[in-house]
């Protein structure tokens, strides 16, 4: 059986490790197409605020929770009121969806750095070479195998030496590669075949600098769910992860300032995927190409890196070398929160559940993958997109389940058990909670309102009140 004092080796660990899982495809791929489509600073400015309010109130509520009850995601609340029992296991069900969806796009990931590691890049630039890879009935299969495996190799040795060992090694190097092909991108210049001349740092001001121009309520509400959707995919909150997270540190950690440095990891490292896409696109797309959306990553880059010449390749091998650690990290989080959650449950040890919860993940996204082909349909979502079968899991998982679980958490905190249990877990190591008072508005009032407004309106219930 798996030793039940099992955590982190100290604060550093820790942090590396939750900030991996935070640091994930989202801050590399959605918050740059976000910020692009969002008018550049004012995206970022909202984001930010959200980050140091609601994102703060979320990430303390699930760590905090973790530490004190000492349990995983789907047994913490009823720990701490039996009647809240049914809320671990609505957050369980986050990572269980998410994990069906987010192996086939690690898959497509590692998929790119064998394009580019063998030298293919002019062939991913062409138009539809994505759409015939994704519909290929076995190469999907086979590259999301390979990043599913790799998961669960990591999950498989542990938090110490599987979880912290790797976090440590790859989120340096991560955060090494964005800032070097930041900097490279920063220096590039192109003329465009109508003579104009566009340069990186003009692309770093279109994504700084706030523009206003036309600004109406609606589409700053839109700015502001887009921002706050993304503290979701961001910070991995309200799926059980930090909760799982928060029950592996030890008591003398200071958990406000490991709290800061998580916040401080992941949207750094958000701010400068922006500052490294959205001007490389703009220096050969212009504007236009910033508005590809959900594509910019294996549609729109690929384009772009060949445009670079000769440095292209080596730009992207490192790019998608950096998005493979990213999606590797996150995946091993929502692993390890299904195994040590179930492990919880089935009372049997962490090897069986990962090959329990592996081979499950891999049928699961077997299914997934085929929903470009054999199981292919479009159907519109109740919030007005179309969507296939990846698309209608994501839905479910962050646009449903997960403001749903953030506004019952909020419920709960604020109003059942009260901002002070949660305060008292943070100066439990006996360092101070300086925003305490923060933490206790945001909890009982804001939050909630947000949530539910959030909520209503990705479910496209707020049109109808």
């Amino acid at each position: 059986m798996e030793k039940k004092h099992v955590g982190f080796t100290g604060t550093l660990g820790f942090v590396l490790s939750a900030a991996g899982s935070a640091v994930g495809v989202g801050n590399i791929w959605r918050f740059p197409y976000l910020a692009a489509q969002d008018g550049g600073g004012v995206f970022l400015l909202v984001y930010l605020i959200l980050v140091l309010t609601f994102g703060f109130t979320l990430l303390t509520t699930d760590i905090a929770i973790g530490r004190r009850t000492q349990k995983n995601a789907i047994n913490a609340f009823g720990t701490i009121h039996p009647r809240w029992k049914f809320l671990g296991k609505l957050t369980f069900l986050v990572p269980a969806i998410i994990m069906t969806y987010y192996t086939v796009i690690g898959g497509w990931v590692f998929k790119y750095i064998a394009v580019y590691l063998s030298n293919q890049g002019a062939a991913a630039a062409q138009d539809g070479y994505f759409t015939s890879f994704i519909t290929a009935p076995v190469a999907p299969m086979v590259f999301m195998l390979v990043f599913l495996t790799l998961t669960s190799v990591i999950v498989y040795f542990g938090v110490d030496k599987g979880i912290e060992r790797f976090s440590k090694i790859v989120m340096p190097g991560l955060l090494f590669l964005i800032v070097g092909v930041t900097v490279y991108t920063l220096s590039l210049k192109h003329t465009a075949a109508d003579g104009t001349v566009r340069t990186g740092l003009q692309g770093l001001k279109v994504y700084l600098v706030p523009d206003f121009t036309g600004m109406t309520v609606g589409r700053f509400l839109r700015i502001l769910l887009d921002a706050m959707s993304q503290l979701f995919f961001s910070l991995s909150v309200s799926m059980g992860i930090m909760i799982t997270y928060g029950s592996y540190v030890d008591k003398n950690v200071n958990l406000s300032k490991s709290i800061r440095n998580i916040e401080l990891f992941d949207t750094g490292v958000a701010l400068l995927a922006g500052a490294m896409i959205v001007p490389a696109v703009y220096i050969f797309s212009g504007t236009e190409g910033m508005k590809s959306g959900p594509s910019l990553m294996f549609v729109s880059l690929p384009k772009v890196f060949e445009a670079m010449g000769s440095m292209g390749r080596g730009i992207a091998i490192a790019f998608f070398l950096m998005l493979g650690f990213a999606a590797l990290t996150s995946s091993v989080s929502i692993m390890e929160t299904l195994v040590a959650s179930c492990m919880a449950v089935f009372h049997t040890t962490r090897k069986k559940m990962c090959m329990v919860i592996g081979l499950i993940s891999a049928g699961a996204a077997a299914v997934i993958c085929m929903g470009y082909n054999v199981f292919y349909f479009e159907w519109m979502l109740p919030n007005g997109s179309q969507a296939q079968l990846l698309d209608v899991m994501d839905y479910i998982s962050n646009s449903f389940l997960m403001p749903l679980i953030s506004f019952l958490t909020c419920v709960f905190v604020g109003w059942v058990i009260k901002p002070r249990w949660i305060c008292e877990e943070m100066e439990a190591s006996g360092h101070s909670f300086s925003r305490s008072r923060l933490y206790a508005f945001m909890i009982r009032y804001a939050a909630p309102v947000i949530m539910a407004v959030l909520f209503l309106q990705s479910t496209g219930l707020g049109k109808w009140l």
